[in-house]
């Protein structure tokens, strides 16, 4: 249990030290990426005002009926496409990539590769 507790409190230290550094504004909104054992979730946020404008997550019913994927990475992929294609089809071309202080690999890494692909630039 003890290392549990370390775990989730380190990923919030550093995700304090991160969220420090990069804010979304209109311009440059930020792209918010968590994720649980089972499910991705990804945000587009305007900091200023506190508004989420795209989300996308595998947790989202047309999502799961759609497909099922072979492996997390490959749902995190089509994660960051899905949530790059809406951010582009409302007007967002450029974001500040926000990993919520969990390590740049794996299911984090693909989200953003994804996004990339669907035109985001960060």
């Amino acid at each position: 249990m003890g290392t549990q507790k370390s775990k989730k409190l380190s990923r919030q230290k550093r995700k304090m030290r991160i969220r420090k550094k990069i804010s979304g504004t209109p311009e440059c909104p930020r792209l918010c990426v968590f994720r649980s054992s089972r499910h991705i979730y990804a945000q587009v946020i305007d900091d200023i005002t506190g508004n989420t404008l795209v989300s996308a997550s595998t947790y989202e019913k047309d999502v799961k009926e759609k497909s099922k994927f072979e492996n997390k990475v490959a749902g995190a992929n089509y994660i960051g496409k899905l949530v790059g294609e809406r951010a582009v089809s409302k007007g967002i071309k450029k974001v500040v990539f926000d990993r919520n202080g969990f390590l740049y690999h794996g299911r984090i890494k693909a989200v953003s590769e994804g996004a990339r692909e669907s035109g985001l630039k960060f």
